[in-house]
């Protein structure tokens, strides 16, 4: 299915001041990008940078006053599979790839070596089969025990915090549901992009956990995993995954993010 996804943030700032974004698809085997559009108005000198995460990103100093940033994109998807059957199995520490081994590591947000945590994510998998079983009760208990509001959490919130307050956004389901993989050495990671299934559209965060032998997308939000999706970026948790870091004072007027499925053009080439 081809899709298409946009964003605009638009900024007032009082002076001058340095950002790097991560606006631009990842080149996946998952996705294929055919059109692409990166714009800041007032038009300003950006680069770009490939992050250690293999994240496309930019640097530019944005101008005094209102400054508005549009990224968007087209690209053939695929929809999210159902449940695999036989499901993926948990895969021994020993037997990770070395690139997966950075997301069983507890991160600034996703504290998976508290004691709570771990405790929490025993009592939820019981006796459940290790690998993608655990990390489906998982799942089902994050979106069944966790509510969804805006207002309630901010940057500082972190996968702990939700285990008492019970209340935040997607940002935060997903760090909880890291957290609770990684307490029981499943890699997991997050992955922010473009969701069609949302009631209320945003940019979204998902968590991709590796079992078997690939990545697998889960999302706590949904009653189940479904849905188109074009991804943006992956790192351990939101601080590696921001959108726009700002070094000074910018104040965000609105952000706006639209989806789109679009009929499949056979003949279209993807982009370089």
């Amino acid at each position: 299915m081809k899709m298409k996804g946009k964003c605009v943030f638009t900024y007032q700032i009082p002076y001058p001041t340095a950002v790097t974004m991560m606006l631009r698809p990842r080149r996946e085997s998952t996705q294929a990008i055919f059109n692409e559009g990166f714009i800041i108005e007032p038009t300003v000198h950006f680069t770009e940078f490939t992050d250690s995460y293999g994240n496309s990103c930019q640097r530019a100093t944005l101008p005094q006053g209102e400054v508005k940033i549009t990224s968007q994109v087209e690209a053939n998807v695929l929809e999210t599979p159902p449940l695999p059957n036989p499901l993926p199995p948990f895969v021994p520490i020993e037997e990770l790839p070395d690139e997966a081994m950075l997301y069983v590591l507890p991160s600034r947000y996703c504290q998976s070596d508290l004691y709570e945590i771990h405790q929490l994510a025993s009592q939820i998998v019981g006796n459940s089969t290790p690998g993608y079983e655990q990390v489906e009760a998982i799942r089902k208990w994050v979106h069944q025990n966790i509510y969804y509001q805006y207002g309630v959490t901010n940057a500082t919130t972190t996968a702990l915090d939700l285990v008492y307050n019970r209340t935040g956004v997607c940002r935060d389901f997903t760090h909880l549901v890291i957290s609770l993989c990684r307490s029981l050495n499943i890699p997991a990671r997050m992955t922010v992009g473009y969701l069609d299934k949302l009631e209320i559209m945003d940019l979204h965060a998902w968590v991709e956990a590796f079992l078997g032998d690939q990545w697998y997308p889960i999302d706590a939000v949904q009653e189940f995993t479904h849905g188109y999706r074009i991804e943006i970026g992956h790192g351990r948790d939101a601080a590696d995954v921001a959108m726009v870091t700002q070094f000074g004072s910018m104040q965000l007027q609105s952000l706006d993010v639209e989806t789109e499925l679009l009929e499949e053009d056979p003949s279209a080439q993807p982009a370089q």
